[in-house]
């Protein structure tokens, strides 16, 4: 094998890790300056009477006071048998105001935004008097908002058992703290998991390209030396 052909594998071999490297990066790694809506990535867990917040805020904080929050329940499906029907909102705030007329019923006086967290970015929801009935799957969304992530769902689950159990346990902290407390908690745990699984595919796939690297070119190791004494009696 002649030097230049073992540079030219090389240097193609260099290319294909930067190649590789750029793509990882550019898969797990959200665009600069773009604004994400983050929700929670636990459960929510409360007992019948509770008043409980969905956590949900946009990251790095964005002022979304001029721009409309839907908050809605993705699972509950309009009557198909009545065509007037609409899939309403749990919570709409649209015009710097919320919009009762767009609201379930069900929810009626029932939930709130945190008016002066909304420049800050929060959009959390606070439910009152929660029931069994409001368990679900819940979903945060800006329409408008320039973002590849502009929803996130968040998971309520109301169990009669659950005060009893609070009551047999040890004190210990609530699983719906308030949005002060929730939003750069959950904002940092959201990054790190970013990160952490970044490094690991790229290690990963750095192994994989190395380990084929060596049993595709074997003789790139070897030394010229070592082919003149092998070529001897």
């Amino acid at each position: 094998m002649s030097v230049s052909s073992s540079l030219c594998k090389r240097s193609s071999s260099s290319s294909l890790w930067t190649l590789i490297l750029c793509s990882a990066f550019s898969v797990w790694t959200p665009a600069e300056g773009e604004v994400l809506v983050i929700g929670s990535g636990l459960p929510i867990i409360a007992a019948p009477g509770d008043d409980v917040i969905l956590p949900c805020h946009l990251e790095p904080m964005f002022d979304v006071r001029g721009l409309t929050v839907e908050w809605s329940q993705p699972d509950l499906k309009p009557d198909p048998s009545d065509r007037l029907s609409r899939v309403e909102y749990v919570h709409l705030y649209r015009d710097r105001k919320e919009v009762p007329d767009m609201k379930l019923a069900s929810y009626f006086r029932r939930t709130e935004l945190f008016m002066d967290d909304l420049k800050h970015g929060n959009i959390s929801l606070k439910i009152l008097n929660v029931s069994e009935e409001d368990s679900g799957r819940y979903r945060c969304f800006i329409p408008k908002l320039r973002s590849r992530v502009k929803a996130a769902i968040v998971q309520l689950v109301v169990d009669e058992n659950y005060a009893k159990t609070l009551m047999t346990e040890t004190p210990r902290i609530l699983q719906t703290p308030g949005p002060q407390d929730t939003t750069p908690r959950n904002g940092r745990s959201r990054v790190s998991v970013v990160i952490v699984v970044s490094f690991i595919s790229v290690v990963a796939v750095a192994a994989l390209v190395s380990y084929f690297s060596h049993r595709l070119h074997p003789k790139l190791n070897q030394h010229p030396e070592d082919d003149q004494s092998q070529r001897q009696p």
